[in-house]
């Protein structure tokens, strides 16, 4: 009886060797981060009413906090379901005239605070109050990420010199 002989390519061997090692070779480990996320509080800030029933409250906040700044700031009060002011966050600090604000890390701290609601505030060093183009833009663009979370943007004051101060929500613009 003759040998039996199974014809086999160069391809088909290369083919048999790699699955063979791939049984063989052990899948490497490789590490997954794992994250704790916290909120921290740096410090308190004394006020004369810390519940939100206005503007003008909002304002007087935001102006004490800002005070003796000397770039622009952009802060979120974080309110609970009762308007009560559980912290301010400060979201942004920019240059003389301007603020990087994004959505997410505007809500960041709100969502780590449990916060039901926010007041957005920035000043303007110049002491004119009137909303720019991208006031009103980023504004729109926090009202509308806050009603995708559940956190209501309830208002935006920029304040100025003097006590003078902008709401959007006076202004019927949120």
């Amino acid at each position: 009886m003759g040998a039996l002989t199974v014809g086999y390519t160069q391809e088909t061997t290369t083919q048999m060797t790699l699955l063979a090692e791939e049984k063989i070779t052990k899948t490497k480990q490789v590490r997954v981060p794992i994250y704790r996320v916290t909120l921290v509080r740096e410090g308190k800030m004394p006020t004369y009413e810390s519940r939100i029933r206005s503007s003008a409250t909002a304002s007087a906040i935001l102006q004490e906090y800002l005070a003796d700044t000397d770039r622009e700031h952009f802060v979120i009060l974080m309110l609970d379901q009762k308007n009560q002011v559980i912290g301010i966050h400060t979201v942004s600090i920019g240059s003389l005239s301007a603020s990087v604000v994004h959505p997410r890390e505007t809500f960041k701290a709100a969502i780590l605070a449990n916060a039901a609601a926010i007041i957005c505030g920035h000043q303007h060093l110049s002491g004119d109050c009137q909303p720019s183009r991208e006031d009103r833009s980023i504004t729109q663009r926090l009202k509308e990420a806050g009603a995708l979370l559940g956190i209501n943007l309830l208002d935006h004051v920029i304040v100025g010199g003097e006590g003078r101060y902008f709401s959007f929500a006076d202004e019927n613009l949120l």
